[in-house]
């Protein structure tokens, strides 16, 4: 047994032995080494068709025509690696069960040449016999076939690491320059097959005559046929000797013996002939070409001269307009200021404190001279009174010494510097630079050229860029162009004709687009493919695309494949159909792919049932539309294009087509990992929902399975350069066909939303879908839309974008669950140094004017970084960078989406918020009537709101940001915004959801009790004809409200309860006619199970504080017959779920059925209910205290001004004061008193006050007093007692801002400004018995520049 047991050890051992050999020490054997095959070269000829089958293996070792080649029943194709070009030509090549096809590789890539062109015309063989699952003009993989195909491996692609400008080579220019501190004779020896500098010294001949006998020395080794350039610096002949002059003399210079005391020489020469040399007292120059061993020329230019610069000095403002004018004299200056002032000035310059060329003032100047200084004269001036104008003078410095060696490359060739080395790239491969501006068009092709002397990361091209392409960080954003490579040694290829000709696409496109495929069919054996080249691929016509997996199931692992399958290191470009085609299969790795320049989305998951896939560093631009999908057509294919559709459709593009996008993603499970979509002409990601699968993978899954699932990695990937969006999560397809109630072909876009949960079951825990590191700019106007129920994002990156971000909620109420989006750690650009091009012509989407960002080809379009929707969302730790908005066009960092019926939510938070070169007046905008924003009558428009939660947007910690005009929100203490229209207020807010039947096509009226001059006007949020009406508004809870109508009152009216903790309530009075009855439930709504449980019953009630003890079983309503007014209190009696918008047991409300007489009139019942229900206006939160900025230049100033009376019985009293940040300034006497503060700091300089008889009898006397203060001061103005509201006197108020139409009364407050310009926030309230305002004002004041 023993002896047993020691055979079957060593046995094993051996075996162990021969696996360790086997895997680890035995050579790879190449496909086309391997033993038994036959070699085969079938000649040339268009109808020989070929079949290898019954376990026959042939190697191709020759360049071959032929019909077609069928491989199957074990037959094997190897493609023989050799060192001449190898061209296959054939129809198709289809490999059947148990064939092969290998060419190259993992281990043994194919390093040879090789073509495989598909011929074939499309017109001419559409009645010929077609392969009924691969078509015609192809490379199909059927059941159990295998195909192998490994190319060299080559770095796919990578990122500019230097910005590449237009006409710009990048060439290693050389510049060599120096400057005091480098005395001497300076020479630099230059390789003239290549330009290169190959050594350079300085000799100091002035200090010692030892460096003197060095240049000699020197000079005399320098090997024959270099190029030596000299130039002298300062000074060089003191101790320059004959031996040192011969040398020199010797190399043909003429006049080195002539060098004297400082002067300037320079000359430069090839050894033994010599190009150009000057001697000159002050200055010296030469430029000289040569041709270097490529043919290329370079420029080498020296020079040596004395040189004096200039600069500006401070800015002076010695005397100011009051006065007989502004007199800043350069003889007075001198003496004010005898050290900061150059005696003899080369210019002047002269402007207001707001920066304002004097020539732009429109102010006569007397005076304006280098010599004499700055006058203007108040007696010039038809208003009597100059600017206040600040001067500067610019002044020579002292001469020094310059010298400088330049070698300037003069090529049609450029260089391109990468971020990482192009492992493979050689001469004669073509590169794709991306576009880094708006359009994808500005994407650039390239030819690669031999460069002994670049870099590891450099490579030269043929050539040079008609465009920027930026390679560096822009404003702290990664703006680099993605350089893709075009170029593999094996090439798969369509041949194509000339022109399109005999199909429907030619409507459309002027080339012929019936290119080859390549197409995997179910069951396959193996299928590999990587370091291929795919030209002229893909077909406009349905399942014909360059590389398609069809219907293949789980394609890894899972699915029995070890390899798992995978596409890698591929180059598609100028095809026809997509890029790559994931159709119903799982599991598929695509890496390393370049998609260029094709039509239809690019890498396109099919049905919705694709899942597991993986995108991993995938680069897609210039895609455009194709015909095959709405999703796919543009605007004219989207018309034109009525197949499938119902007769009488008119198509409506931005809604059923126009979503040609280079990610398609029609399930959340699938990875995209290092990903760029750099230009198309929609979208760069899109995440679309199939509620149920469709074509063949119809009932793979539930009903609504996609918009709950997962999503899988997304993980630093980027988009620039599209029409539309950077991103996109939303939508879904339409899943039925036409028909007479609804039109639109089968797969248009319609609506969906996306909720995902744990398994994709909605009863099961939230997920949250994770966004990490997604860099997106110039994308015209999106830089992402996602849409969903919980959407995170994490340091990601959004700039020079329409808008940056916007996150909308699932907006399926009352069956969504409300949503928990949030964006943290992230950057927001508004308009970045990447200016772009100024182009000759507007056929690109995005010209830059000057230093402006123009995106959607609009001057005046309202850039936003993030885009407040619906909500709620939570914005935490980002930073926002340059925007600001001009006069003309509306930017801010916080914006709200334009002509918005939806709700907004009071939920929608904000933190930790940084502002870089953000002017405070540009944080945020809530909008106004005129261009973009429209009328703001819409639902949406009226109730946006988000919560400052630690002040780092207003300043006011734990403020709420309204609408100004909002006074369901508003209460006594809330501070305007005037320059974002916009008040900052305090409360606990919530919102109702009032739906309505019978009729659904009314307005509705909601006012608050305490504001009842100030009602809301709703038009309800889905359109007047649906059957019924929603209206959406934020409410201050605790409150009292009614509610009226323009038509008569709705039979039917539910009151839903959003966002309510549990007993927060409101009160509220529903207008109805006389005569009505009602039937009041309560219940609650469940969105699982879509069902509605009753909770209790209201009872009437002939006493109305009885509503008020309502409980959860039985309520109480109070019917007003008399004003028409039914109230009721509505509470909440459950915890409201975290993130969801009603309780955890469902969505409580209100159901108020009504029956009402016939012919009722309109049921408004405002002139009833008021005064008699009006309150006095309450503040139940006070107002937070404004926190001190102490990192920011700018700042809020705080100011309240009041002026009004007191009544006690008989006595009469008058009161004003003035407030500024918290100090108190009150007006002793009748009259006006004027408050004045520095713009540029906010200190408060003075307070005066001018009686009534001053006004009437001495008007001049404020008219001197306004006009002698200084330019950039804000006036604060009160009145106390009777004001005289007439009389010349007025006319101080026009001049600080004020309108001449405005008719005065007794009591007055005015925030007005002394400038040149008129602020946003110049605001005046007059009435008899008090007048008010409380607002900010920023500080300093700064003028907006003009669009």
């Amino acid at each position: 047994k023993q002896h047993l047991l020691l055979i079957c050890s060593f046995i094993t051992l051996l075996h162990f032995v021969y696996l360790v050999y086997v895997y680890f020490l035995s050579p790879t054997v190449c496909p086309h080494k391997e033993p038994g095959l036959q070699p085969w070269m079938p000649g040339h000829s268009e109808d020989h068709r070929v079949t290898i089958g019954y376990g026959r293996k042939v190697l191709l070792t020759t360049s071959a025509t032929v019909h077609s080649i069928e491989i199957l029943n074990g037959g094997k194709l190897v493609i023989a690696d050799t060192k001449w070009p190898l061209l296959l030509r054939t129809k198709h090549i289809l490999i059947g069960n148990k064939g092969e096809l290998h060419i190259g590789s993992p281990d043994c890539p194919y390093k040879g040449n090789l073509t495989i062109s598909l011929f074939g015309r499309y017109s001419f063989e559409k009645h010929c016999h077609l392969h009924s699952y691969f078509g015609r003009k192809y490379i199909g993989v059927g059941t159990g076939g295998t195909l192998e195909i490994h190319g060299q491996n080559k770095l796919s692609w990578t990122f500019l690491n230097k910005t590449l400008n237009p006409g710009q080579s990048n060439q290693n220019n050389y510049l060599y320059q120096r400057s005091w501190g480098n005395r001497g004779i300076i020479i630099h020896i230059i390789d003239p097959k290549t330009g290169e500098v190959l050594h350079d010294d300085r000799f100091d001949t002035y200090r010692s005559k030892n460096e003197s006998r060095r240049l000699a020395k020197y000079v005399d080794g320098v090997e024959a046929g270099l190029i030596l350039a000299m130039v002298v610096n300062d000074e060089g002949s003191n101790n320059l000797e004959d031996s040192a002059k011969k040398s020199i003399s010797r190399l043909g210079s003429h006049h080195i013996s002539s060098l004297g005391f400082r002067y300037a020489l320079q000359y430069c020469f090839e050894m033994k002939h010599v190009s150009l040399w000057q001697l000159a007292s002050s200055e010296a120059r030469s430029s000289t070409a040569f041709q270097s061993s490529f043919g290329e020329h370079f420029t080498i230019t020296t020079s040596s001269q004395w040189v004096q610069e200039a600069e500006w000095t401070d800015w002076f403002d010695r005397d100011d307009e009051r006065g007989s004018g502004d007199w800043e004299k350069l003889s007075d200056l001198h003496q004010t200021y005898p050290d900061r002032l150059c005696s003899s000035p080369l210019d002047i310059q002269a402007e207001t404190h707001d920066g304002i060329p004097s020539n732009q003032t429109g102010d006569v100047i007397y005076k304006n001279d280098k010599d004499y200084g700055f006058v203007c004269l108040n007696k010039d001036q038809t208003h009597g009174l100059c600017h206040n104008y600040r001067v500067r003078f610019l002044c020579g410095k002292l001469v020094r010494p310059q010298a400088s060696i330049s070698i300037d490359v003069l090529s049609n060739s450029s260089i391109l510097e990468l971020s990482d080395h192009p492992a493979g790239w050689g001469s004669g491969d073509r590169v794709v630079v991306a576009s880094t501006d708006y359009s994808m068009h500005q994407a650039e092709e390239f030819t690669l050229l031999p460069c002994p002397t670049c870099k590891s990361n450099e490579v030269k091209v043929k050539g040079k860029a008609k465009f920027v392409h930026v390679g560096e960080e822009v404003d702290g954003v990664d703006m680099r162009a993605e350089v893709g490579l075009l170029s593999r040694n094996i090439l798969l290829r369509g041949e194509m004709e000339p022109g399109c000709y005999g199909n429907e696409a030619c409507k459309f496109f002027s080339f012929d687009t019936f290119g080859g495929h390549l197409k995997v069919e179910r069951g396959f054996r193996a299928v590999h493919i990587s370091g291929v080249e795919l030209q002229h691929m893909g077909q406009q016509t349905m399942g014909h695309y360059p590389v398609h997996f069809h219907m293949n199931g789980d394609v890894d692992e899972k699915g029995g494949y070890d390899p798992p399958t995978s596409v890698s290191d591929l180059s598609i470009h100028h095809s026809f159909s997509r890029c790559v085609t994931i159709h119903s299969s799982n599991g598929l790795l695509v890496k390393d792919v370049v998609g260029y320049d094709t039509l239809g989305h690019c890498f396109f998951t099919e049905d919705g049932p694709e899942e597991r896939n993986t995108f991993d560093h995938c680069l897609g631009l210039m895609v455009r539309a194709g015909t095959l999908l709405p999703s796919d057509r543009d605007s004219k294919m989207c018309r034109d294009i009525t197949d499938g559709a119902y007769p009488g459709y008119v198509a409506n593009p931005r809604q059923d087509c126009s979503a040609t996008s280079t990610f398609w993603i029609a399930n959340p499970n699938n990875n995209l990992i290092n990903c760029a979509a750099a230009g198309s002409e929609e979208t760069g990601f899109w995440f679309i929902f199939h509620h149920v699968p469709t074509g063949p993978s119809e009932g793979l899954y539930s009903p609504g399975h996609t918009e709950h699932t997962p999503m899988g990695q997304f993980t630093n990937n980027r988009a620039h350069s599209n029409y539309r969006a950077g991103m996109i999560l939303d939508n879904g397809v339409k899943t039925t066909q036409a028909n007479d109630r609804d039109k639109r072909p089968f797969l248009s876009l319609v609506g969906a939303r996306y909720g995902p949960h744990q398994d994709a079951d909605p009863f099961k825990p939230r997920v949250p879908a994770l966004i990490h590191h997604f860099v997106a700019y110039k994308n015209q106007d999106h830089g992402a839309w996602l849409r969903g129920g919980d959407v995170w994002l994490d340091d990601c990156q959004f700039a020079d974008n329409g808008i940056g971000l916007t996150l909308a909620s699932g907006g399926t109420f009352p069956d969504d669950d409300g949503s928990h989006q949030q964006v943290k750690n992230s950057l927001f650009v508004g308009e970045s140094e990447n200016h772009g091009m100024l182009l000759p012509d507007n056929n690109v989407w995005g010209p830059g004017v000057e230093s402006i960002i123009v995106p959607l080809n609009a001057l005046d379009f309202p850039i936003r970084g993030m885009q407040i929707y619906d909500g709620p969302i939570n914005v935490q730790n980002c930073t926002f960078r340059k925007y600001t908005a001009m006069d003309g066009r509306h930017t801010s960092a916080f914006g709200f989406r334009l002509n918005n019926s939806w709700q907004s939510c009071p939920n929608n938070n904000v933190t930790d918020i940084t502002f870089d070169h953000v002017p405070i007046t540009s944080r945020v905008f809530f909008g106004e009537p005129g261009p973009w924003f429209n009328k703001m009558q819409m639902d949406g428009d009226k109730t946006t709101i988000f919560h400052d939660i630690d002040g780092s947007v207003s300043e006011y910690p734990g403020a709420f940001l309204v609408k100004e005009d909002n006074w369901l929100l508003r209460h006594p203490d809330c501070i305007d915004v005037p320059d974002w229209k916009a008040a900052i207020c305090s409360g606990h807010y919530a919102q109702i959801y009032v739906q309505t039947r019978n009729p659904a096509n009314l307005n509705m009226l909601i006012v608050r009790d305490e504001y009842p001059d100030r009602p809301l006007a709703l038009e309800g949020a889905l359109g007047k004809r649906k059957h019924y009406q929603q209206f959406q508004p934020v409410i201050t809870l605790a409150k009292g409200y009614t509610i009226h109508w323009d038509q008569a009152a709705p039979a039917e009216v539910t009151i839903w309860l959003i966002n309510f903790n549990r007993n927060d309530w409101i009160n509220v009075g529903l207008c109805y006619p006389q005569g009505t009855t009602f039937t009041i439930i309560s219940d609650i709504h469940n969105r699982l199970t879509k069902q509605t449980r009753k909770t209790g019953v209201f009872m009437r009630t002939t006493q109305r504080d009885k509503i008020n003890h309502s409980h959860l079983a039985r309520g109480y309503y109070y019917w007003e017959e008399d004003t028409g007014l039914l109230f009721l209190k509505v509470k909440a009696h459950n915890d409201r779920e975290q993130f969801s918008f009603c309780s955890v047991k469902g969505c409580e409300r209100v159901k108020i059925t009504a029956v009402i007489p016939k012919g009722s009139l309109p049921s408004n019942c405002l002139a009833q209910a008021y005064p008699r229900h009006a309150e006095l206006p309450v503040v139940d939160v006070p107002m937070p205290r404004k926190m001190p900025n102490l990192h920011s230049p700018e700042n809020f100033l705080e100011v309240k001004l009041e002026s009004y009376n007191t009544r006690f019985f008989h006595i009469k009293e008058d009161f004003a004061f003035t407030e500024v940040n918290g100090r108190k300034l009150y007006q002793p006497e009748d009259g006006v008193q004027l408050t004045v503060i520095d713009g540029h700091g906010g200190k408060v300089i003075e307070s005066k006050s001018f009686r009534n008889s001053i006004l009437q009898g001495i008007p001049a006397q404020i008219d001197n007093y306004v006009s002698g203060l200084r330019d950039c001061s804000i006036v604060l103005m009160t009145s106390k007692g009777r004001m005289v509201t007439r009389g010349s006197w007025t006319k101080v108020l026009e001049r600080l801002g004020a309108e001449k139409s405005i008719k005065l009364k007794d009591k007055l407050a005015f925030v007005g400004f002394k400038g040149s310009f008129k602020p946003d926030w110049v605001h005046m309230e007059v009435d008899t018995n008090r007048a008010k305002i409380h607002q900010v004002l920023p500080v300093p004041v700064v003028h907006k520049m003009k669009l």
